[in-house]
């Protein structure tokens, strides 16, 4: 088992669910979250006045799948949160993190492991 933590732009997020529905993952956890890697911010205006805005709004994803499902999960976030013309992406698209997961819980009847997922 695997827990797949994406970050992507906002405006990709329906873009990114449909793509995991077709591969049939339908389990996920989304949160609006904040910071920057490459493109360090930029400039916006507030009453007329330049301000430098350090953190850019992203979106996380939070992904728990068994093993057999860990590539296609990537492959339908990495072709469907690439911004830019073609799809070709572009710096600030986000990042995917893949992380072992040791154990999963089912809270309502206490199923463990890849069946609880």
């Amino acid at each position: 088992m695997k827990w797949i933590v994406a970050i992507i732009q906002p405006f990709r997020l329906e873009a990114v669910k449909q793509a995991l529905s077709e591969v049939e993952v339908f389990r996920l956890t989304v949160a609006d979250v904040q910071g920057y890697g490459r493109q360090k911010g930029h400039t916006e205006y507030f009453r007329g006045q330049p301000m430098q805005v350090n953190l850019i709004r992203k979106v996380r994803l939070d992904i728990a799948v068994n093993d057999n499902f860990v590539q296609p999960t990537i492959d339908a976030i990495v072709k469907a949160a690439r911004s830019g013309p073609g799809g070709k992406g572009q710096v600030g698209d986000g990042k995917i993190f893949v992380l072992p997961l040791e154990n999963v819980v089912r809270v309502s009847d206490g199923t463990q492991g890849g069946e609880a997922i």
